[in-house]
């Protein structure tokens, strides 16, 4: 199968209907449903000013999605990544590691200079590692899942 992601970076004001509605299904199918985590997936963080979507698509499909939060949303010092998401029949196909790679690259530009922090579901601490991420904290559970914070300094 030939993979060819189509990247795009969006507030939550330019999100058409639909990136918005797919955006939000992946989530909640990858988050709520598979993992059987019940949160509440509509923080209101999505429309902060200053928040990007990142939105991966294979052909009309979204395959692959996270956001980018500026400092002072999840963390007071430190802008941060989270709600990382593949598909479940993308996984293993190579396209998490050039998800991280956008948003770094997003990151470097939105916020130059400045240390990335993020709460990792601790069994991909070696994914983010593989992205200069080092482990900052012991572990502790996120909605009954292990995590531990995870700071990449810039360069």
């Amino acid at each position: 199968m030939s993979i060819n992601i189509n990247w795009k970076a969006k507030t939550f004001a330019e999100l058409n209907t639909t990136e918005l509605y797919d955006a939000l299904k992946l989530r909640v199918d990858v988050f709520v449903v598979e993992q059987t985590c019940y949160y509440p997936e509509l923080d209101d963080c999505d429309r902060v000013d200053g928040v990007l979507h990142l939105l991966g698509y294979d052909g009309e499909h979204l395959v692959a999605y996270l956001r980018i939060l500026p400092k002072g949303v999840s963390y007071p010092d430190y802008p941060s990544i989270g709600r990382v998401a593949t598909r479940a029949d993308y996984r293993g196909k190579g396209i998490g590691h050039p998800l991280m790679k956008q948003a770094l690259d997003l990151c470097n530009q939105h916020f130059p200079g400045e240390d990335i922090k993020i709460s990792a579901q601790e069994h991909l601490e070696k994914y983010y590692i593989q992205h200069d991420f080092k482990r900052v904290s012991d572990m502790y559970l996120e909605d009954d899942i292990p995590h531990i914070a995870m700071l990449k300094k810039s360069y």
